[in-house]
Formats: C-alpha cells, structure tokens, sequence
C-alpha cells in the first residue's frame, strides 16, 4: 500500500493548510489526482481511495480543508466559504507545480470543486462528485444543520464510534462495528491526555446555523454546468443519499447528458468510494484519463 509524505502550504490569509501526498507508483506520468472531503471530514477519508488510485501510477494529493484534520483554525470564521477553500485549493496546485488534475470531491469538495471550475476551469482535467450537486434535498440539510458543530462529549473511542454511528447509521446500515470504530478514529483528535474531541472547528458551523438553508440557487446550478459541460465529469450517487436524491441526480443527468453517473447501493450520503459499485466507476472513469 502507498505511503504518504505530509505536505504545508500556507493558504488565504497565510494559514498553515495541510495535505497527504501520496506519490504514484512507477510507469508513465499521469494526471495527479487531489481529493477534497466533505463538511466535518478530514483527508483520513481517503486513507483507503488515495493508496488504490496511487497504485494505478498517478499521485494523489488528499487535502485538510482549513479548520479540519492537520489544518489550522481561521481566527475568522468568515473564512470558512468555499470561495476561500478553493483558493486555498488552486495556491497548493501553485506551489506543488500542478498545472492540470482530477478532482474528487466528496460533499463539501463537490462544491469546492466547482468552484475552482469558475475560478480556473484549466486546472480541472476532469471531476468526480461525490453524492453532491447543484441541488441538495432539504432532508438532508436539515440534518446536517441539526449536528454540525455540535458534538456531545466522548470518554472513549467506543463512545466516539457510538456517536458517529447515532449521526450517520442511517446511511450506512450495514457497517460493522469495526466499521464504525475505524470511522471514529478518521472524526475524533486526540490530545496529549488521551482527550478525544472531533477533529474539526466547530466554528465552520456558523454559516450553515446562522443561515436560511436553500436546497438550490443560480449560481449553483451555473457552476455545475461550467463543470459538468466542459469537462469530463462522473457523479457518484448513494441510493439511499438524503442530500441528493433521484430528483436532484435526474436534474444533473439533464443539464449535462455527458456526464457519467454510478448509484452505490445500500449506501446514503456520502459513499466512502471503497464500495464495489464505487471502485468499479472510478477505476473506468480514471481509465479514459490520461
């Protein structure tokens, strides 16, 4: 399995950002890969992804958002928008000398990415989104409104995988409970106690709680297009996702007949892309790919 080296970049407002490298295995040089992660996630979320995709010859850069994982916190929570994300986004490709790659981008990094699809469409060779989309359900923004930056204190990591399970149990009904502890220990930091908080700021919350959620809007819907139409673009979709259900996949499927869609059965928001259905799309996208 491919290992990673840490890299640091300083990003908008010169904040201490981090990322996983993971270099790709020998053969011909191929377009690197960046995964982006959802709200409250971290790169460990592609501790699984990152090393098969870098087996397959290309480098795989999986990124912590700011405010999550290694990343610093913004003393200016205002900061937390995606319009900054994907800044921070575009000066890491500056600074590693990356010109061109695929984005993966699960959630959150589905919104990321299509935003730097307005900022630098160049950059983008071609884009996974990951249950994400121009259109959200309200279903599902409603719940994520009603945990994030919330929490309830854990003692031990039974106690962090049993929250975890609490929030996201619905979406993934046949997780083990070795599934759920590997999961805590991608969500929860621990200190040098042994305390164990999760790994973000809870201050990312506040635009999302201080604000009317909107399951759609022009602006989103234009970025997709600006995406979706003009550059090799493959959805990922849970089948039981209560944030992108057949009605906002079919307005996708729509708006850009070319894309290429996968469902994941048996699994709602977000797929973790290790899924059978998920690899198998992934692997035939990422194959048409130079």
């Amino acid at each position: 399995m491919a290992t990673f080296v840490e890299r640091t970049w300083k990003g908008v407002g010169e904040l201490a950002l981090h990322a996983r490298d993971y270099a790709g295995d020998g053969g011909p040089a191929r377009c690197p890969v960046v995964c982006i992660h959802g709200l409250t996630r971290n790169s460990g979320d592609f501790e699984d992804v990152a090393p098969w995709i870098a087996a397959q010859g290309r480098r795989v850069i999986a990124v912590d958002i700011r405010g999550r994982g290694r990343s610093a916190r913004d003393p200016d929570p205002r900061r937390y928008h995606p319009a900054v994300y994907a800044s921070d986004v575009l000066k890491l490709l500056d600074e590693a000398g990356i010109a061109r790659a695929v984005f993966i981008g699960t959630s959150m990094g589905g919104i990321i990415t299509m935003t730097i699809a307005l900022k630098r469409l160049r950059a983008i060779a071609a884009a996974v989104l990951n249950d994400i989309g121009p259109m959200i359900s309200m279903t599902g923004l409603t719940r994520i409104k009603g945990y994030v930056g919330q929490g309830r204190p854990v003692e031990t990591w039974d106690d962090a995988a049993a929250y975890i399970q609490s929030i996201n149990g619905a979406a993934f009904p046949d997780n083990t409970p070795a599934d759920w502890h590997a999961w805590a220990k991608r969500t929860y930091r621990a200190d040098a106690n042994g305390r164990l908080a999760l790994d973000y700021d809870p201050a990312i919350a506040a635009a999302i709680q201080g604000a009317k959620l909107k399951p759609t809007s022009f602006l989103a819907k234009m970025l997709f297009r600006r995406l979706a139409r003009n550059r090799p673009t493959l959805l990922v979709r849970g089948a039981i996702s209560d944030i992108l259900g057949p009605e906002e996949a079919g307005y996708m499927r729509g708006a850009a007949p070319g894309m290429q869609y996968a469902e994941v059965p048996g699994v709602g928001h977000a797929p973790m892309l290790t899924e059978p259905a998920a690899r198998a799309a992934l692997a035939s996208f990422l194959a048409g790919v130079a």
